[in-house]
């Protein structure tokens, strides 16, 4: 089958302008350690070496370099070093318009297969991964600047990602109604046809995946557009995909920035657009999308409560609120930010939390004892700063953190680090408690009763996730219930299965990513209508 598949062929109008290179991974290294990151080898790289010369865009099988693109080439960072990896060319509407071809084709072969032989492609594209998570791992850390233990498990998700939905491929099925007289009715789950994802910076090569796995599943195909703040990691599942046995043009990955999704977006083949990012983006994307009638997923912004009750166990809570605000440097969408504590427990709790939010490790993303690496551009950890000193203005208290941070490691002090902050005296009215910082900044807040917090939690505009700490059952599930969120924890905080749905309430997004629902925004139903005797008309 996939030897089938490798001859279908992308005829791409106006080829001339650009070099398609087959598959490959080439990102040269400093002398000495060119190696270092070799596809099929094994680590490790350095912080400050990574030289990336090879284009970032793929589409008709292939890398391909820009050459007659007008638009002036945008620097990329690597936060650990804050040295220039790349120069990145946005593609323009020429370059979308291609990749949207590319897709095209490919869907009309891809949409034919069973989805047995969906699943194989998939299944060997997570072996794929597998097999390579090291030198993934590491090109995520140098692209964005989170710890290598973390790195890894974002990689881990994509595959698992992958491998579920290549179940899923095999179970898409109609549903059959009986009629009076003998007929009957079925339905058909179809595929929409060619997808847009939009990645965010946070989690490229992960965010990358949860897309592509459950559009592919369902017979579409996709082009993908990365943050360019973090290009790097897409083309790998891109290549990834192609040594599978994907057919030319079933995933295609385009760089740019506003324009160029804004391509993407109006493109009249186009059949959906997926977005991860801020909610002013989401609503601009939808209402690009709108024009078309096309259907969108949107995961955006949140500012999620965490309530932790008075008879919690206080390890697990410190745990769970450390773990709500601190992974990927506090860039997490999900961050519970906003902490409630019983009044009863707050000293203890703050007196805790302080005191593991000094330990954690900030340094070198690649050295596995980091356990908090780089913010991911300079423009961000300004941003972020300027939020702690706006809270200090508006009478919160600093208990920790706060500040630049520079590494004892010489070739680390131009990156963008800080101390990992907890705030304290906060207030509702807070800027700090009211808007989504995507920084490690924890705001504490106290509470008497249920229904206070409940009221105080569900104060918001958006509703992504919200948590709970309690020993009492009945409580977690009542509190649970009350809260207007779409992911929910009880005594525990930011895991995100794959087998579950991901996603938020009110201004915090439309639609699901992950689990048996996200199928239904990746596929159409068709009702068929048999009759089996004579028509019964009015004329």
């Amino acid at each position: 089958m996939a030897g089938v598949i490798r001859k279908l062929q992308i005829c791409c109008k106006g080829r001339s302008k650009y070099s398609v290179r087959m598959p490959q991974l080439s990102f040269h290294l400093a002398p000495g350690l060119r190696a270092a990151l070799n596809w099929t080898g094994t680590r490790s790289a350095s912080s400050g070496t990574l030289q990336i010369k090879d284009s970032l865009n793929f589409w008709c099988g292939g890398r391909v370099n820009l050459k007659d693109v007008k638009s002036k080439p945008e620097p990329v960072y690597e936060p650990a070093t804050g040295r220039v990896m790349c120069q990145l060319q946005a593609c323009g509407a020429a370059e979308v318009d291609i990749a949207v071809r590319s897709a095209s084709a490919a869907f009309t072969v891809w949409s034919k297969l069973a989805g047995m032989e969906r699943a194989r492609v998939m299944l060997e594209a997570a072996r794929l991964i597998e097999k390579r998570r090291e030198e993934i791992a590491e090109l995520e850390v140098v692209n964005n600047g989170k710890s290598i233990t973390e790195a890894r498990l974002d990689v881990d998700s994509a595959r698992l990602c992958i491998e579920y939905f290549a179940g899923q491929a095999t179970t898409l099925s109609g549903q059959h109604v009986q009629l009076p007289g003998g007929s009957f009715a079925y339905t058909r789950r179809e595929p929409l046809g060619v997808c847009v994802g939009i990645g965010a910076w946070n989690y490229p090569f992960q965010i990358a995946a949860w897309k592509s796995a459950p559009a592919i599943a369902c017979g579409n195909s996709m082009v993908f557009k990365p943050s360019p703040v973090t290009p790097v990691t897409a083309v790998l599942l891109a290549e990834i995909y192609s040594q599978a046995g994907a057919p030319e043009g079933l995933f295609n990955v385009v760089q740019g920035g506003v324009e160029t999704g804004s391509q993407l977006c109006h493109h009249p083949t186009v059949a959906k657009v997926s977005f991860t990012g801020s909610v002013p983006t989401g609503k601009k994307i939808m209402e690009m999308a709108s024009r078309g009638v096309k259907p969108v997923t949107l995961e955006l912004g949140g500012k999620s409560p965490l309530i932790i009750f008075e008879d919690s166990d206080l390890e697990n809570a410190v745990r769970g609120a450390l773990m709500a605000n601190f992974l990927s440097q506090g860039q997490v969408c999900s961050n519970g930010t906003r902490v409630y504590v019983h009044s009863s427990i707050l000293p203890q709790f703050l007196k805790e939390v302080v005191r593991r939010t000094k330990a954690i490790q900030i340094g070198d993303p690649l050295l596995d004892e980091t356990r908090m690496g780089a913010l991911v551009s300079k423009p961000h950890l300004d941003k972020v700063l300027g939020y702690v000193n706006q809270a200090k203005k508006e009478g919160a208290r600093v208990l920790c953190g706060g500040e630049p941070f520079t590494p004892a490691d010489t070739k680390l002090k131009d990156g963008y680090y800080m101390t990992p902050c907890v705030l304290g005296s906060c207030t509702d009215d807070m800027t700090c408690v009211r808007e989504e910082i995507f920084g490690p900044v924890m705001s504490v807040m106290s509470f008497d009763t249920e229904e206070e917090v409940l009221r105080r939690a569900n104060d918001s505009t958006l509703g992504l996730a919200a948590g709970v700490f309690t020993k009492d059952v009945k409580r977690a599930h009542r509190v649970i219930e009350n809260l207007q969120a779409g992911s929910c924890f009880i005594n525990n905080y930011n895991i995100t299965p794959v087998e579950v749905p991901f996603g938020g309430y009110k201004a915090s997004g439309i639609g699901r990513e992950n689990g048996q629902v996200t199928i239904e925004f990746y596929s159409q139903l068709k009702t068929v209508i048999v009759e089996m005797g004579d028509v019964d008309s009015l004329f």
